[in-house]
């Protein structure tokens, strides 16, 4: 048995980026038993920055599934136990068997180091089943419950056992037994659609107490938090957290801008095979006026504010469950054409769930593009560890007065959130006066490449 223990090796969550400290299992894609080729993909992997791929760094027999669905595991700690070729020829019995036997001898270890300590996913997952963990046996590393635990707990009956014992109807006795709230079966804690926006059905619950609070289901939806989604949660609480946030606004002419684009967009799609926005032209005017106001590319270090020397823009790109923010790097050594490629690739990419995660890293100042959706004015929370984020709003036809006499020309607003322990109002204003410079500088014979 030692001799096959020898042979088995533990998965690791890896270092992917240097700030990433913890991944998420967002679905196991193998399961024990399967056989793997080198560089197959055992799972899929959620972290703060993107949504990626786990291959298999070796090849060999997956014998255990250490890190469940839903649950997280930091960078470095195992996440599955793979056997590899040899390890069962070498001990006589078949791979699947000699798998299955080290399966069951690990699952069985004495150790329970891990016993009380919960995933956040098998934590809820019992909170909503009213499920006492102490009744459920873990078969992950040192006792540790995982969610298919909880799961086959929940499919053996053994959530409805207590409660059921409790509702008997027995006689009177001079102690009454207190009566155990309904419990919840967990198919009413599913979402209705996975994307957790559109709801295309109605679930069919009965009333049910959680936390003092009446809820009737037939009049409200449970939508699980997805890794993604809790990734975001968190990102978004530590900004408006630690960042004092301040926030200004500033309106533009842009109708020599509407004037350039309309005269060549057509081309452009000819000629690249790909839209020409306008957040092209609001990405070149940002990043010339970053080279004038460098101390936007910033960042706080508590004792220090470090400027970074390469203008990397984070693009806000939201989809139907998320918003991500992939980076144009070395966005000042781009013309007006290739800003335009990168963001169609980028948007592409993140639409498409492709993104990898040096996609992700780098980013140095945000821009977003709410005026794609029609907003006209946003307060936009900065994108840690940042110093400012400018939205790009609609382009909107509005009576303007120009020397004592009202024309009608299209307007656009931007607003900054800064922080305000890098950042003051005049140094953002005088940013955003640039920025609107550079903007109303387009004419019909600005080159785009």
């Amino acid at each position: 048995m030692n001799q096959t223990n020898s042979r088995l090796t533990e998965v690791t969550v890896p270092h992917l980026a240097e700030s990433l400290v913890s991944a998420t299992i967002g679905k196991w894609l193998k399961k024990p038993g399967d056989y793997i080729e080198q560089y197959d993909v055992l799972c899929e992997l959620f972290t703060e920055k993107v949504n990626t791929e786990m291959p298999s760094p070796i090849e060999g027999t997956l014998v255990k599934i250490i890190v469940g669905d839903g649950e997280t595991a930091a960078v470095g700690e195992a996440i599955c136990l793979i056997e590899e070729p040899g390890a069962a020829l070498a001990n006589g019995p078949s791979t699947a068997a000699a798998a299955s036997h080290t399966g069951t001898e690990l699952a069985e270890d004495s150790d329970q180091s891990m016993r009380g300590r919960y995933s956040p996913a098998v934590h809820r997952l019992a909170q909503d089943n009213r499920i006492d963990l102490s009744r459920v046996a873990g078969t992950g590393l040192g006792g540790r419950i995982t969610r298919k635990d909880v799961e086959q707990f929940i499919a053996s009956g053994g959530a409805n056992a207590a409660p059921a014992a409790v509702q008997t109807n027995q006689p009177a006795s001079p102690v009454a037994p207190q009566t155990a709230p309904p419990v919840v079966p967990q198919q009413a804690h599913q979402p209705v659609r996975s994307s957790g926006i559109h709801l295309s059905a109605s679930p069919q619950t009965p009333l049910i107490e959680a936390e003092g609070h009446s809820l009737d289901a037939r009049n409200e939806h449970f939508i699980d938090v997805t890794p993604m989604r809790n990734a975001i949660a968190s990102k978004m609480r530590q900004s408006v957290t630690e960042i004092p946030h301040a926030w200004t606004m500033i309106e533009v002419d842009v109708t020599n801008l509407v004037v350039l684009r309309n005269k060549v967009k057509d081309e452009f799609m000819r000629r690249e095979g790909i839209n020409l926005t306008y957040l092209a032209f609001m990405l070149k005017a940002v990043v010339n006026a970053i080279k004038d106001y460098p101390i936007i590319n910033s960042v706080w270090a508590v004792d220090k504010i470090i400027v970074k020397r390469d203008i990397n823009i984070s693009l806000s790109v939201g989809t139907e469950d998320s918003v991500l923010t992939p980076v144009i790097k070395k966005a000042d050594q781009k013309n007006i054409a290739g800003l335009a490629r990168e963001i169609d690739e980028l948007t592409k990419k993140t639409r498409a769930g492709k993104l990898s995660l040096n996609d992700m890293v780098g980013g140095t100042f945000t821009v977003n593009n709410t005026g794609s959706f029609g907003s006209i004015l946003s307060y936009p929370i900065i994108n840690y560890p940042q110093a400012a984020i400018v939205t790009f709003e609609s382009i909107v036809k509005k009576p303007v007065v120009i020397q004592d006499m009202i024309a009608v020309r299209s307007m656009v607003n931007l607003c900054l959130s800064l922080d305000h322990r890098i950042l003051d109002g005049v140094i953002c204003g005088r940013f955003l006066q640039r920025v609107k410079e550079n903007l109303e500088s387009y004419n019909a014979d600005t080159k785009i490449y």
